[in-house]
Formats: structure tokens, C-alpha cells, sequence
């Protein structure tokens, strides 16, 4: 057990080496990059296509998209919106680490990108152990996932920056207790920026997006 403890321990070691790696490049070219984090169905690609359409007349962005299988569904989204996007397909990982994003920044102009949108492989667990060299973790979730979530996987609420509930244009179809999810998370993450949000309709997203922009002009001052 003990060397299995060690083993684990130099490959997070050197994950956490590479991120640091990938946040300088980052910085030194004034990017600034978010991690999303989500489960399976949650809505980051709609989250991310409505994130573009908010922001793509004032910022320049950029994206990674994470995915298990070899396609490039998510990806030709993107660059359908007219963004450019690089897709990672892990292998069957469960999460993306500091390696796999540091090989697709290379793939990027970061001269031409103001924020850079890291889509992480749908997934509640793996994903919150490995740093990318971001500079803020984003998680979603979504009203018909359940309001039990953060009492369920909470290591991952407790390791994020922001909190994006989302479908919340469902609320009325969906038994959905938000004080409930809402008390769960303050216990494991007091204070945290939460915004509730429709990636579908783009209700809530005005709050989402002032955020977003602040960050990225601190990142370029």
C-alpha cells in the first residue's frame, strides 16, 4: 500500500510541475483560462456556445474539448460558432491532467485569445484531483441531475471558484429543491459565486458574463 501511496503521489507531483508549466505560458501571454467541470449531460458545450455568443464581439476566445471517445462532436460545435477549438480525446481517462492541456495550448495562437474555455471530460470525481494550470474552476449543474449532488460528490464543490446552475428553465417540470442544494454547498464551499442560469434561453447569463469579463481584464492588467 505504501508503494502504491508513493507511486500516486510522484504522478500528482509531476501533473502539478506541468500545470505550473501551462499557467505560466498562460500568463505571459495574458490568457486567462477556466476549467469546466461538469457531469455527463450537464450542458457544458450548450454552457460554453452560450458563453461564446455573449462574449465573441468584445473578447477573443478560445477552446479545449475533453472527451473520452476519438470524436470531434463538441469541438465542431465550437468552430462551427466560429471559434477555434482543439479536441482532446483521453483514452478512456475519466479526467484531463496538466500533459494532455499543455500539449493543446501548444496547438493554439494564445496571442490571438483573450479567454481560453477548458471543456473537462464529464465526469464528478476524477476531474477535481488534477490541476490543468487554469486560473478558475467552474462547475456546473444542472436542475434535473437532483438537488442532492453536493451532498453526493462533494470534494468536487468543495475545489471550485464558481457554480453555475444550470437549466434552471426546467425548475418548474423537475422536483428540484434549491434551498436544499443551495445548504449543501454553502456547507462545503461558504461564500462561493454561484449563478443560476438557462444555457438554452440565456436567462441568468448577464451576472455570469460580468464576472467573467472583470477576471479577464485583471488577467490582461
Amino acid at each position: 500500500m505504501k508503494q502504491r501511496v508513493e507511486i500516486v503521489k510522484r504522478i500528482l507531483d509531476s501533473n502539478e510541475q506541468l500545470a505550473e508549466q501551462n499557467r505560466k505560458k498562460l500568463d505571459n501571454h495574458q490568457v486567462f483560462a477556466i476549467n469546466v467541470m461538469a457531469s455527463p449531460g450537464a450542458g457544458k458545450t450548450t454552457f460554453i456556445l452560450q458563453t461564446i455568443a455573449k462574449l465573441s464581439q468584445s473578447l477573443r476566445l478560445g477552446v479545449i474539448e475533453g472527451d473520452t471517445a476519438p470524436v470531434t462532436i463538441d469541438a465542431d460545435k465550437i468552430t462551427a460558432a466560429g471559434m477555434p477549438a482543439v479536441q482532446i480525446n483521453t483514452g478512456g481517462d475519466c479526467h484531463l491532467d496538466a500533459n494532455m492541456v499543455g500539449l493543446a495550448i501548444d496547438q493554439l495562437d494564445l496571442d490571438e485569445i483573450d479567454l481560453l474555455l477548458i471543456e473537462n471530460v464529464g465526469n464528478l470525481i476524477c476531474p477535481a484531483g488534477f490541476a490543468l494550470g487554469n486560473h478558475a474552476n467552474i462547475l456546473i449543474s444542472s436542475v434535473p441531475e437532483g438537488d442532492d449532488k453536493p451532498y453526493k460528490y462533494p470534494n468536487i464543490y468543495r475545489n471550485i471558484d464558481v457554480l453555475i446552475i444550470n437549466k434552471i428553465d426546467l425548475l418548474p417540470y423537475v422536483d428540484f429543491r434549491m434551498d436544499y442544494f443551495r445548504e449543501g454547498v454553502e456547507m462545503l464551499n461558504p461564500g462561493l459565486k454561484t449563478f443560476a442560469v438557462s444555457s438554452k434561453t440565456g436567462e441568468g447569463f448577464e451576472n455570469w458574463i460580468a464576472w467573467l469579463q472583470e477576471r479577464v481584464v485583471g488577467a490582461q492588467e
